[in-house]
């Protein structure tokens, strides 16, 4: 800077500098005003204290402002020092012709800045004329202090009048109207003071009554801690009926100067304070969505093997209790996933939608956690359940036919067993060895009897070894007790037959020694054997367990039973016969006169115990009767069932089918404005909900179906299983049908979309969608957008801009990122209104930081938190990386990294 201290020469006069109408110059002086002493002298002591706020940074000051700027040394320096330019090189003489030159090198500077000087000369400046010199001041100020402060489009007077009004807006008995008496009371400085610094005043301690202590107490705090100085007194603003209004603009010029960079900054911050409220919103519902998904698919994978768990049960009660756990899953647990799952997708969506507003990049979940995985997973565990399921009812199935089998197996080995108690005993005794000849031959046709008997249990036999093998094949649990005692009936049958054979030869080598045979015995013996075995055959039959499934086989029961009765009149006959045959013994024994000893020795079947044995057939055909129409009741019970379950199934089934396509309709068709569309999908929503009690009817339906262990109906093709799913695909689908429509709405709010915009827009994209599916194909897109006329930048038509292929692709890469090859109408809406979009940038942010940070290039951390709250700034200074430029000190960080990072731009 030049020494402008060294030069105090008088120099000879000098041309004055050029002058302008009054009326041209809006702020020109009054100089008739400066005939009031009292204004002057505030004009005197305002302007000199403006003066020197300035020359001190230069390292002077001037005392007296009519004498200390005639030789124009400090009145350059003062120019150079408020512009930051350098003035010509002053003239070191003393002559007033030199103090003449350096004044007119001052006014042609101010001249040069478009300011017309009006009847201020050199010469008067240089004679040390008061009124000139203030003139030239106040030009000045104007000019430099006062001139560029623009406030909603006005300027200069205006613009700093409206300023100090909406500063004070707020604060009671302040109304300020002008530059003079809306300042007496001194309230005005001091709430310019609150308004940007209220910890140095406490307004409401203030009164309106006490003007000197207002403007004191203004005054003092102002050139104490705003580094304004004092540049009028208090006494002369009160004590004069109208304050100078050029001394108040001065002295309020230097407020809005001292708070105009906190101005800057507080709007800085509130911009970055608003790009950092959406970030840490949209990782809140990032970090929502994350946990979600993390918790489903943890639920997921903890319940797939639970239902891949096929360890089968012993007990068909344990394997009915396995059914009624799953039923509580299918009840209890898994419903609420549904609902959570539905919901995941629709946080998604709205988070998309979100990020988009915002202009933030697309969010990516974590590995695994995607959409498409969570869907995934869910179809695995649909696909578990459904294996799950069918595993369990086989099982049932199984145990059903395993303890049917085994039942059966005891009643034959029971009886069977029954049946050769005694018979080894009987086989191994020598009666024959003392015996006469007619015993003995009646012992032999008694064996041929016991052979034939021997031979009728053979199917039975064979029956009880086939049922045990049946057993083994079907992994009975009891099978070694089983296997045991079928071992043991088949080894004691092979004795028997050992047995059997070795008593024949023992009797036939006895039987040719005699030869009286007793026919009547005999052939009694011979008939009696097979009806006998006849009607232990029949109460088997009658009392043998029986499992059917449908009506057609237990009327093949009934069948097959009133064709047995058909036959009993029949033997009825060969019961008499046999009697008759008894009956004739005894009249020849009775006819010839002989004794009778013991019974027939042919047989143990006595007439008494075959007319037992019929009685207790003719007992249990009733008996039968009855267990077969129950069983037929039962069987007409279940399919009452069946039926009930498939009119109700076949009623909801195509109900659900018809609101599928329904809903599809609704999601192309435009009826009304978005809000009305939303009000008539949740009235829609609702009423799908209010159906739910028929889906749990058939719930109900349904688990007396499997209660009564019916596997199959005839009646429809629904299963349950399948309608569960369409049920949870159309709340799943009304719920994202919903979704979408409010995502439009608040596309439509933040792009600022007219509802003829969206009309015409849907329009447009329904007409292109052929297939209704909801997106448009790449051609399809790109006829949609020429039929809208799309207009972009250069004024190029849409056809002639969308046939470049490079530009194109450009544009699908925005509207579908993920190259699905699909655009969906939200993506469509989101690329119409962005490009006209107000939304924040990545470079308004940087400028923002650049004023928070003094223009430096990084930031400190001690700045943040100055300017920003606790918590953003926090945030800021966790997520910045440190500043690694040449001006780099330590612990600067790099806002500009981090603000092109907030948009995607860059990696942070």
């Amino acid at each position: 800077m030049v020494d402008y201290h060294a030069s105090n020469s008088q120099a000879s006069s000098g041309g004055p500098a050029n002058y302008m109408d009054p009326r041209e110059q809006e702020n020109d002086w009054d100089r008739d005003l400066l005939l009031d002493p009292a204004w002057e002298k505030q004009q005197r002591k305002t302007f000199t204290a403006w003066c020197n706020s300035h020359l001190r940074k230069a390292g002077t000051q001037i005392e007296n402002i009519e004498e200390d700027f005639r030789d124009g040394l400090k009145l350059m320096l003062l120019l150079e020092v408020i512009s930051g330019e350098r003035l010509p090189k002053p003239e070191r003489g003393k002559m007033r012709v030199h103090k003449i030159n350096n004044v007119n090198k001052a006014l042609d500077y101010i001249a040069g800045k478009g300011v017309k000087l009006v009847s201020i000369g050199a010469e008067e400046i240089v004679d040390g004329n008061a009124k000139m010199t203030l003139g030239m001041i106040w030009t000045i100020i104007l000019r430099f202090a006062i001139q560029d402060i623009s406030v909603e489009e006005t300027s200069a007077k205006e613009g700093l009048l409206l300023w100090c009004q909406r500063k004070t807006a707020p604060y009671k008995n302040v109304n300020v109207q002008n530059f003079h008496i809306s300042w007496k009371d001194g309230l005005a400085f001091n709430a310019l003071i609150h308004r940007h610094r209220p910890e140095l005043i406490d307004y409401d301690k203030l009164r309106k009554d006490d003007p000197l202590t207002n403007l004191n107490n203004a005054f003092e705090v102002a050139e104490k801690y705003l580094d304004i100085p004092k540049m009028m007194d208090a006494e002369d603003i009160v004590n004069t009926a109208r304050p100078d209004e050029k001394a108040i603009m001065t002295y309020v010029s230097s407020f809005y100067h001292a708070f105009s960079g906190a101005q800057k900054a507080e709007t800085a911050a509130n911009r970055i304070c608003k790009v950092l409220a959406v970030n840490q919103e949209n990782e809140h519902l990032m970090e929502d969505y994350e946990k979600l998904a993390s918790d489903l698919l943890d639920w997921i994978r903890r319940t797939i093997p639970w239902l891949e768990n096929r360890a089968p049960e012993k007990t068909m009660a344990e394997m009915q209790q396995k059914l009624e756990d799953f039923r509580g899953y299918r009840r209890v647990h898994k419903p609420p996933k549904v609902q959570e799952k539905c919901q995941l997708e629709i946080n998604f969506n709205t988070l998309q939608t979100k990020l988009r507003l915002s202009n933030r990049p697309a969010f990516m979940p974590s590995e695994g956690r995607m959409v498409s995985d969570i869907n995934g997973s869910w179809h695995n565990l649909e696909g578990a359940e459904k294996g799950y399921e069918e595993w369990m009812l086989n099982e049932i199935r199984r145990l059903e036919r395993l303890d049917h089998l085994a039942e059966k197996f005891r009643q034959k080995a029971t009886i069977h067993e029954s049946w050769t108690d005694g018979k080894e005993a009987m086989l191994t005794q020598k009666d024959y060895e003392t015996a006469s000849l007619s015993e003995v031959k009646a012992l032999l046709r008694k064996h041929e009897a016991f052979e034939s008997d021997l031979a009728a249990h053979q199917d039975r036999v064979e029956q009880i070894a086939a049922i045990a093998q049946e057993l083994n094949e079907l992994d009975y649990y009891d099978s070694p007790s089983v296997n045991a005692r079928c071992q043991k009936i088949c080894e004691q049958w092979d004795a028997l037959g050992s047995l059997t054979q070795s008593r024949r030869e023992s009797l036939e080598r006895t039987e040719k020694q005699l030869e009286s045979i007793d026919e009547l015995y005999l052939e009694y013996a011979k008939r009696a054997a097979p009806f006998n075995n006849w009607m232990e055959g029949a109460m088997e039959d009658l009392q043998d367990m029986f499992i059917v499934h449908n009506i057609e086989e237990i009327q093949g029961l009934i069948t097959a039973h009133e064709q047995f009765k058909s036959t009993l009149p029949e033997a009825n006959k060969e019961r008499e016969a046999i009697q008759a045959i008894q009956a004739e013994v005894q009249k020849i024994a009775q006819y010839n006169g002989i004794k009778l000893s013991g019974g027939n020795p042919y047989t143990t079947i006595t007439p008494k115990s075959i007319d037992n044995k019929w009685d207790k057939v003719e007992q249990l055909v009733p008996q039968r009767d009855q267990a077969l129409q129950e069983e037929l009741a039962k069987q007409q019970s279940n399919d009452h069932l069946r039926r009930k379950f498939a009119t109700q199934a076949n009623i909801v089934g195509p109900w659900i089918q018809t609101k599928m396509e329904e809903i599809g309709r609704i999601s192309i068709e435009m009826n009304g404005t978005l809000e009305d569309q939303l009000v008539n999908l949740r009235e829609y929503e609702q009423s799908i909900i209010e159906y739910k009690p028929n889906i749990d009817q058939l719930e109900g339906d349904h688990q007396l179906i499997q209660e009564a262990l019916i596997f199959d109906n005839k009646y429809t093709a629904y299963t349950m299983e399948h309608l569960r799913v369409g049920w949870e695909q159309l709340l799943t689908t009304i719920a994202r049908t919903i979704n979408e429509i409010e995502n439009q709405i608040l596309t439509r709010d933040a792009k600022g979309i007219s509802q003829e915009q969206l009309h015409e827009y849907r329009t447009s994209f329904n007409h292109f969608d052929k297939d209704h599916s909801g997106g448009l194909m790449a051609e399809e897109f790109k006829a949609c957008l020429i039929s809208l006329g799309y207009d972009v930048e250069n004024n190029k038509t849409a056809l002639d801009f969308l046939l470049g292929d490079a530009e194109f692709a450009r544009i699908m890469g925005i509207v579908d990122p993920n190259n699905s090859g699909v655009v969906t109408f939200q993506a469509f809406i989101d690329f119409m209104s962005r490009e006209t979009t107000d939304t924040d940038t990545a470079d308004q942010v940087i400028a923002s930081f650049k004023i928070l940070a003094a223009d430096k290039n990084f930031i400190m951390a001690e700045e943040l938190r100055r300017e920003l709250p606790p918590d953003q700034a926090e945030y800021c200074i966790a997520r910045m990386a440190p500043y690694s430029g040449p001006d780099a000190k330590p612990g600067a960080l790099d806002y500009m990294s981090f603000s092109t990072a907030l948009y995607g731009e860059s990696d942070l």
